[in-house]
C-alpha cells in the first residue's frame, strides 16, 4: 500500500496558495450543493477532506454553520489554524482513511481530488459512509486516470503509465522523486462510490457553466462545450474529472 505525501502543499504552492482559483473552485462547489440540497447550508457541519492550507474552508465557512478541515500535511494545517481558525471553523492533523470522528455526524463531506493522493481510497470511501449522518451527502470531484494531462503535476499521460516509470518522468521533468498519487478508471471510480446513491452533475455544470460558477473552465457556446458535451455522451468513460455528490441512504 502507497505512503501518504506529508508535504503536498509546500512541493504545489502555485496551487494552494492561490486565493483567488481557491475561491472560484470553492464557489463551484457551493453552486452544486445549493442545487442538490437547498439553501440552507448555514444549519449543517461539514468536513473538508483534505482541507491542505484552508483556503477554500475559509470560504466555506461563510456559508455553513460548522466546517472542520483535516488534512495530513501538518504545514499546512498549521498554516490554516494561524490564519482562518475561528469559532465555527476549526482545522485538524487527520487521516482520511480514519478521522477519529463520531459516527452519523457529519451533513456535508468535501473530497475534491483527494481520493487519487490516500494510501486506500476504498477505506476512506468507507470512512466517509462512516461518518455522514442519514441522508447526507458528499461532493466528490475526481480525475480520471485517463486523463490527457495529469492535474497535480501538469504532464502529458503520467497518470496511465506503470510507477517506476511515472517515478523516472518526475524526475526527468525536474517535478519530484516519487509519483505517490494513483488515479483510477471511471469504472474502478464508480466501484469506489457503489455504497451512495450517485447524483451526477458532470453533464449538467458542462451543460450550464454560468449557473455553476464554471464559465473560467468551459464557456457558453464554444466548440470546447460542444466537445465536451459530445464526450459525455458518447465517450464519458474518457472525461477528464467528474463532479459527483454522493448521497449516503436514509
Amino acid at each position: 500500500m502507497k505512503g501518504y505525501q506529508y508535504n503536498f502543499s509546500e512541493l504545489h504552492q502555485d496551487i494552494y496558495f492561490d486565493m483567488e482559483s481557491r475561491a472560484r473552485k470553492a464557489e463551484k462547489m457551493l453552486r452544486i450543493l445549493r442545487d442538490c440540497i437547498g439553501d440552507d447550508l448555514g444549519e449543517r457541519h461539514a468536513l473538508d477532506v483534505g482541507c491542505s492550507t484552508g483556503a477554500m474552508s475559509r470560504i466555506l465557512g461563510e456559508h455553513f454553520g460548522r466546517v472542520t478541515g483535516i488534512d495530513i500535511d501538518a504545514k499546512a494545517v498549521e498554516h490554516a489554524n494561524a490564519n482562518f481558525a475561528s469559532p465555527t471553523l476549526d482545522f485538524r492533523i487527520g487521516d482520511a482513511m480514519d478521522t477519529g470522528l463520531a459516527p452519523d455526524s457529519i451533513d456535508v463531506v468535501i473530497c475534491a481530488h483527494v481520493y487519487e493522493h490516500v494510501p486506500d481510497a476504498g477505506r476512506m470511501l468507507q470512512e466517509i459512509h462512516r461518518l455522514l449522518k442519514p441522508g447526507g451527502i458528499c461532493y466528490f470531484a475526481a480525475e480520471n486516470k485517463f486523463v490527457f494531462r495529469e492535474g497535480d503535476y501538469r504532464l502529458p499521460f503520467l497518470s496511465i503509465l506503470p510507477k517506476p516509470l511515472a517515478h523516472l518522468y518526475l524526475r526527468l521533468a525536474g517535478r519530484g522523486t516519487h509519483y505517490y498519487e494513483t488515479l483510477l478508471t471511471y469504472w474502478q471510480l464508480k466501484r469506489l462510490a457503489a455504497r451512495f446513491e450517485l447524483i451526477d452533475y458532470t453533464r449538467k455544470v458542462v451543460a450550464e457553466p454560468a449557473r455553476f460558477a464554471a464559465e473560467d473552465i468551459i464557456r457558453p457556446g464554444t466548440f470546447k462545450q460542444r466537445a465536451a458535451l459530445g464526450m459525455l455522451d458518447h465517450a464519458y468513460w474518457l472525461f477528464p474529472t467528474y463532479l459527483w455528490v454522493l448521497r449516503k441512504p436514509a
